[in-house]
């Protein structure tokens, strides 16, 4: 059979960018759909690409604010100024996702909505495609809960949060996950009263729980946490609204301005008639084996859609791994354990591998945990940046096997210990390295270090070498 394309890919996020320019460059003829008007997924317009530059501004105006107090009008006013500089950052990253660039590698580009005719063939709008094989990668969007009477308020989700222009008094954000937490830090530190309601015991729950709790800890500091609280419901008001929710069996309520909704992500598949091409699906997402593939084998799935991590630098990988199976046909797998993903709070929250509860869990005595507060850290003190922790867990050997901290630029200095897991190196190696000083990254060297007081000054052989050099030294 004779087909339009070899490969056709179905998102234009990062994982469809990843497999759409791969492709190409390995020769095959690509067709990239994409159902908005620009390319780049929710990364570049929605998430990373925004909030970061959101974050950062916000940053910068809560430092400044340590020195000098602003009146409310100038909190509008600097308001203003950061949506527009997180708008130039959005703009300046589109450019390298342009579409000049793709149809240039001699993509053909297809602006409309996708849906499978059979296991072989796309109605792409009004025309009809064929190709070999496929790649979905079609991203995921804002969960909105079935909350009574928030259809009646102009509520927030992170796909339209960056286009306010004018700064709310109050805030009530629903959900303390990553998305909800780092928005709502962003927004408190540009003179907006902050609420977030979290049904869970803790905020940010896929975290370590020590590492958790601190976050909890500062933030506390500087925006209104409820967790293991219900929104029951929401009440439009002349000058805003009213939350109604139920926490700890009591009920309870909150005024705020506006609302932003947080409470997760659902995978973008139901427009695209999976059953017609013999797809499935499984708890709202796409199932796919270790090599990406669906049920329908020459059809594979990256990214959100396919519920495996919702992070842009995952959907990347997943495309590297989809590229190289889809036109190279080889049988890559994918593999989770060596992926980290930040939070990008103030101060930084870095995770690696499995918490110490699961690492607990799983290794039971066999497990060995490394942790240095950096209260202990000469450059955290020199910066006053005290509050935070580094935790490392390894097996007996000396194999990472879960690697946590929060602290200021974590994100950063952490993936010391990453690069080490991912090369297979032990964590005690870290300390034949020799760090500037005073880095950062030396509270990293100084948990490794250690590794060797317990397993080596805390041991019979100690007492060994002693003995030696007492008697003949």
């Amino acid at each position: 059979m004779n087909f339009d394309y070899q490969i056709a890919v179905i998102g234009g996020g990062s994982g469809g960018l990843t497999v759409a320019a791969g492709a190409a460059s390995f020769g095959a003829s690509v067709a990239l759909i994409e159902r908005k008007a620009e390319l780049g997924g929710d990364c570049l317009h929605y998430g990373c690409m925004p909030s970061k530059a959101l974050i950062q501004s916000a940053k910068e105006v809560y430092e400044a604010a340590r020195y000098s107090s602003f009146s409310s009008e100038e909190y509008d006013r600097l308001f203003r100024q950061v949506m527009e500089r997180v708008a130039e950052a959005v703009q300046d990253v589109q450019e390298h996702d342009s579409k000049d660039r793709f149809v240039e590698l001699g993509i053909d580009l297809y602006e409309a909505e996708a849906a499978f005719k059979d296991e072989h063939t796309l109605l792409v709008g009004e025309e009809t495609i064929t190709a070999k094989r496929f790649v979905i990668a079609t991203g995921s969007s804002p969960v909105v809960p079935p909350i009574n009477g928030l259809d009646t308020v102009d509520y927030l989700t992170n796909e339209t949060i960056f286009s306010l222009k004018e700064r709310p008094q109050s805030l009530a954000v629903v959900g303390g996950g990553i998305i909800g937490i780092e928005l709502s830090q962003a927004m408190a530190r540009l003179g907006i009263e902050v609420t977030v309601i979290e049904g869970g015991d803790e905020i940010l729950s896929k975290e370590d729980r020590e590492i958790a709790s601190t976050a909890h800890d500062l933030l506390s500091q500087e925006l209104n946490v409820l967790t293991r609280a219900k929104v029951d419901r929401v009440e439009k008001k002349l000058d805003g609204l009213t939350v109604y929710y139920t926490k700890d069996g009591a009920e309870g309520s909150i005024e705020a301005e506006r609302i932003l909704v947080a409470a997760g992500r659902n995978a973008n598949i139901d427009s695209l008639d999976l059953k017609n091409a013999g797809v499935k699906v499984s708890r709202g997402s796409i199932d796919v084996d270790t090599a990406l593939r669906t049920t329908c084998s020459h059809i594979y799935a990256v990214g959100d859609c396919n519920g495996s991590m919702p992070f842009t630098h995952v959907a990347g990988m997943e495309g590297k791994v989809a590229v190289s199976n889809a036109v190279l046909g080889l049988s890559r797998k994918v593999s989770y354990a060596k992926v980290p993903w930040v939070v990008y709070t103030s101060p930084e929250i870095y995770h690696l591998g499995l918490t110490e509860a699961e690492a607990q869990e799983k290794y039971g005595d066999q497990l060995l945990t490394f942790k240095t507060m950096l209260r202990n850290n000469d450059r955290f003190m020199a910066e006053c940046h005290k509050e935070g922790l580094v935790k490392v867990m390894t097996n007996q050997r000396g194999k990472i096997v879960g690697a946590h901290a929060i602290g200021e630029g974590a994100g950063e200095w952490m993936q010391e210990v990453g690069t080490l897991q991912a090369l297979n190196k032990k964590f005690q190696s870290l300390s034949n390295i020799v760090h500037p000083y005073p880095a950062r990254n030396n509270v990293v060297s100084q948990t490794a270090d250690l590794y060797w007081r317990e397993k080596l000054f805390d041991s019979p052989l100690n007492k060994a070498i002693s003995w030696y050099v007492q008697t003949f030294r």
